[in-house]
């Protein structure tokens, strides 16, 4: 018999059915709760409210556990690489060596972008934030590949797997020509020889003179970073993805209202947020120590940014796995010179062997070395956003298709609880005060 909960309203009982998934998390189903009752649940946030049922990612925040489709994190970061794991998010299982060589060779081919494409670049002002050029480009993207955006999700479905490769392997090229535009440097064009990660390290850095050749330690930690972000679950920006999907928008415009919200600085900047706090301890003369203890005091001011995290309250799974790519990256760079690096080095020791830190479970989450990894790499830190938005394109596809395919779906709307003016007539002009 399945399970039911049971709500006491004004003397009358209501059995409401429970949801438990396939990893024992389970959900009191209230879809009709309004139809029986009157009464909507009011969850500012959605911190307790499920908004769908999902497939692609496992998370228990308690034990810090990340699973993709099932295989964990920590197995996906050792033996896989992003374009093999975004396939997985993405069509839901490892690729064999088939499909793994024509879903390469789908990246390849798409990596070019329209030659008209490229003037929009020059229509942007050259202070322009690089999250805006990018929402914009992937929604015009839909424009260059009508077939493909069709706004009738049964005519996209039949497209779905073309259409993830396309956007995958373009948004990486979108993202490059962004960074050059905005130094006015020629766009470099895409190279078939060369793999995911170190074709856009070659389109972000190469001259026309001389080639950029990616160290392939830095390669692989640009490749882990990718991996790491490719899908969390019903954060704010995948959230979105799939309200705007309910709608029966295209791929295209979904994901690119999905970098619109990870624009946000309490969503995708965090990584951001890590630099400008070691910056300012550094504009202070401070190495770190009085930073440390100023947080510890509870100044609002020196707030300790990449430590802690909303959802893993032990320790963040992926900053166990970056922080050693991060080191790796570091010593073949020989980075031994930034004062910066040093400050966030004494805030990590400070983090995992201070009894404060530990006690409240304060220990550097994936932001915190990814911010570093995204410095070592010379990539600006408006561009920081941009990475993490090429990073999570794989689970916002995978979910895109999740809301499309549902045959029970419909448009996400919300209720509110209303608590404006009641009801009252117009004031004509000449009387009101």
């Amino acid at each position: 018999m399945s399970p039911t909960a049971l709500l006491k309203l004004d003397d009358k009982e209501f059995t409401l059915p429970v949801i438990v998934g396939t990893e024992s998390e389970k959900a009191i189903d209230v879809r009709g709760l309004r139809d029986k009752t009157g009464f909507i649940t009011f969850d500012d946030g959605y911190g307790n409210t499920g908004s769908c049922l999902s497939n692609i990612t496992f998370i228990d925040g308690d034990q810090g556990i990340l699973r993709y489709r099932g295989y964990p994190i920590e197995q996906l970061a050792e033996n896989s690489n992003f374009v093999e794991t975004a396939y997985l998010v993405i069509n839901g299982e490892l690729p064999t060596l088939a499909q793994r060589k024509q879903f390469s060779a789908m990246l390849t081919e798409n990596a070019p972008i329209h030659s008209a494409m490229e003037h929009f670049f020059e229509g942007f002002p050259r202070d322009a934030h690089p999250m805006a050029i990018l929402s914009s480009m992937l929604n015009s993207l839909g424009c260059y590949h009508p077939h493909l955006a069709s706004n009738d999700h049964a005519r996209d479905l039949e497209n779905y797997y073309q259409t993830a490769a396309l956007i995958i392997s373009k948004v990486r090229t979108l993202a490059a020509c962004t960074y050059r535009a905005s130094r006015g440097l020629p766009f470099i064009y895409p190279r078939r020889d060369l793999p995911y990660c170190e074709n856009f390290l070659h389109m972000m850095f190469s001259t026309q003179y001389e080639p950029y050749m990616a160290i392939p330690e830095v390669s692989a930690a640009l490749n882990l970073f990718l991996l790491l972000h490719a899908d969390h679950e019903q954060n704010c920006s995948t959230s979105t993805v799939r309200m705007v999907a309910s709608s029966g928008a295209n791929l295209f415009s979904s994901v690119s209202a999905g970098v619109s919200a990870l624009w946000g600085p309490l969503h995708g900047g965090a990584n951001m947020a890590v630099i400008e706090m070691l910056k300012s301890i550094h504009a202070e003369g401070d190495d770190g120590t009085k930073f440390i203890e100023a947080a510890k005091a509870g100044r609002a001011d020196k707030r300790l940014m990449g430590f802690g995290h909303r959802v893993y309250k032990n320790y963040d799974p992926r900053a166990k796995i970056i922080k050693k790519s991060f080191e790796t990256a570091l010593a073949k760079l020989k980075i031994t010179d930034d004062p910066l690096l040093d400050i966030a080095m004494r805030l990590e020791q400070a983090a995992l062997k201070d009894d404060y830190f530990v006690s409240r479970r304060l220990y550097p989450n994936v932001d915190f070395y990814s911010g570093l990894i995204m410095r070592a790499l010379g990539i600006p830190e408006n561009m920081f956003t941009v990475m993490f938005a090429i990073g999570r394109m794989p689970g916002w596809i995978a979910n895109w298709k999740e809301t499309a395919v549902n045959p029970k779906g419909r448009i996400y709307r919300p209720r509110q609880v209303y608590t404006g003016a009641v009801q009252r007539n117009f004031v004509p002009m000449n009387e009101r005060k």
